[in-house]
């Protein structure tokens, strides 16, 4: 049965992937971007593959009339939203991200997109979640975000800002999965990895966008027998919150 899902920060990169992925599996799937003209084109391309089940719709997360106005949207077209997959965010890696001496605004910038604006997109789109009879959220983070997996002693890449909105997001994601385990709303977070996508400059080494999509396209399409409050590595393995 087709499902109906949405797809944030999905116009390039891994979430452009994912919806390729799961159009391929003729679900109906909006790719959601911030940027109107970028988001139709990345659109537009998958729909000249023969993709046609996919459909373009602006969101911003940092800006709750767009949430707001593509809620409206999908429930106007389709009745219900199905799965949710919260991949828009935003690094500053190219700042100062020491402990102590990040500049705080750097903090402030990285945790509107990457932890309010999950929680905005969440609460704006569970009750068209409710709508459905299997609804599932995934929310992508990342293993920098686990706490247990940065204190080992040999872990590295401690970059303060996005590390921390997204273990931020990771503690609002096990809230609220436990918030709607008697609804029967599912709610998972993954880490694809490192991949080398425009969030990280393309950084040599890392998984390609695909492989980064490939590592969400299971959780996101989990039947009402699957997890939650889970958070999964690339190889689909729970891994350390």
């Amino acid at each position: 049965m087709s499902k109906v899902i949405l797809v944030t920060g999905a116009n390039t990169g891994i979430g452009f992937e994912l919806v390729r992925l799961l159009a391929e599996k003729n679900h109906i799937v909006y790719l959601a971007a911030r940027n109107s003209k970028t988001g139709q084109e990345a659109a537009e391309k998958l729909q000249a593959e023969g993709h046609k089940s996919v459909k373009f719709v602006t969101l911003d997360v940092t800006k709750l009339p767009t949430i707001q106005a593509a809620r409206e949207t999908i429930e106007k077209a389709e009745g219900r939203l199905d799965v949710l997959v919260n991949n828009a965010g935003i690094a500053k890696f190219g700042s100062d991200e020491n402990a102590l001496t990040i500049d705080p605004a750097i903090i402030r910038d990285t945790m509107e997109t990457n932890f309010y604006g999950l929680i905005q997109t969440c609460q704006t789109f569970v009750p068209l979640l409710r709508k459905s009879t299997n609804g599932v959220i995934v929310n992508v983070s990342t293993d920098m975000a686990s706490n247990a997996y940065q204190a080992r002693p040999d872990a590295f890449l401690h970059v303060v800002a996005y590390n921390t909105s997204k273990a931020a997001a990771n503690s609002y994601s096990i809230a609220l999965a436990q918030e709607l385990k008697s609804e029967g709303i599912k709610l998972n977070v993954v880490t694809p990895g490192f991949t080398s996508t425009q969030l990280n400059g393309f950084g040599d080494g890392g998984k390609t966008a695909k492989e980064g999509a490939l590592s969400i396209l299971p959780l996101a399409l989990i039947d009402k027998d699957g997890p939650t409050c889970q958070f999964h590595d690339w190889n689909g393995k729970v891994f350390p919150w």
